[in-house]
């Protein structure tokens, strides 16, 4: 006779979840890289969303998507937040492939605020985030 399934794996891995879930740190004992690395997505959904938004409401898109006061002052928060963490990992740890990998997508960033609004920015930024948060997390790694 054969079992269908075993109500044993799902109870194991919702036991795991919830052992995961207790041994999960309040956000104030975060490092300033794992901070880093969850404001690039935020950054990176709130890209994806402005962009399917607008899209899907063009007649809105530009008086929103000509002000770049919001993208200069995220643009500002991202490099602060590279300077306080990028920098005091290579204090500590002593490497610099982190802090470049970092500045890398800092520029990408801030390239892309000078690209047309074609959506050619969007995916600039993107990338730019995505990168920032590689350095990021080559920080935290190298910490380790």
């Amino acid at each position: 006779m054969t079992q269908v399934a075993s109500p044993a794996p799902v109870q194991s891995r919702l036991g795991a979840m919830v052992r995961a879930a207790r041994g999960a740190r309040p956000l104030t004992s975060l490092s300033g890289d794992q901070l880093a690395m969850g404001l690039s997505g935020l950054c990176l959904v709130h890209c994806l969303a402005t962009t399917i938004f607008f899209a899907s409401v063009a007649s809105v898109g530009g008086v929103f998507l000509d002000n770049h006061l919001f993208h200069e002052i995220g643009l500002i928060i991202a490099i602060g937040f590279a300077l306080i963490t990028l920098v005091s990992g290579v204090l500590s740890h002593g490497y610099m492939m982190p802090f470049a990998v970092g500045s890398f997508g800092l520029g990408m960033m801030a390239g892309a605020l000078s690209r047309p609004h074609d959506g050619s920015e969007v995916l600039a930024t993107m990338i730019g985030v995505a990168v920032v948060a590689l350095g990021h997390d080559l920080n935290r790694r190298a910490r380790h």
